[in-house]
């Protein structure tokens, strides 16, 4: 009887603790964030990709907990052309959430734009391992890395040996 008061304090504390963990994963977006992602991603898709940006931006200072703000800044940026920019995207939203399957495989897909595959290889390993072969990031990461390097690197990088900045 002596334990009965702590023990129902350390369990109420447990159970706090995994509401609120719980709570942060699968989170619905602010509802004025999920208007603000609505407009970047219809921007993304008519190529207006500096709009898009704005827009995501925007949605992430309204809502900043809310992870996948992160992926479609990321698939902003690749389609900008800055692979390192959406690179460290990717690695925000792996950073809040290890197993997301989006953020790895897309992080993958920029390493191979790039020009590192073999790095793109491991985020590859991590995803068959995590979901398998049949899994849609998967499958994506794998066509990525079949493509390889982008015309334009690959060109780049046989040229007269100059460092290219």
């Amino acid at each position: 009887m002596r334990f009965a008061p702590a023990a129902a304090a350390l369990s109420l504390c447990l159970a706090m603790s995994a509401s609120v963990l719980s709570a942060g994963a699968g989170q619905a977006p602010d509802p004025r964030a999920a208007l603000l992602i609505a407009q970047g991603r219809a921007a993304l898709q008519a190529g207006e990709t500096q709009a898009a940006t704005d827009a995501f931006e925007a949605a992430l200072t309204v809502d900043p907990g809310y992870t996948p703000i992160f992926i479609d800044l990321a698939e902003a940026a690749r389609q900008q052309g800055l692979q390192g920019k959406a690179i460290r995207y990717y690695r925000e939203a792996l950073a809040r959430e290890p197993g997301n399957f989006a953020a790895i495989s897309g992080e993958g897909a920029a390493l191979v734009e790039k020009g590192a595959v073999e790095k793109a290889k491991r985020n590859l390993a991590k995803l068959q391992s995590l979901c398998g072969d049949a899994c849609p990031e998967t499958v994506a990461l794998q066509s990525s890395i079949a493509r390889g390097v982008p015309a334009r690197l690959a060109v780049e990088g046989k040229g007269d040996g100059a460092a290219s900045n």
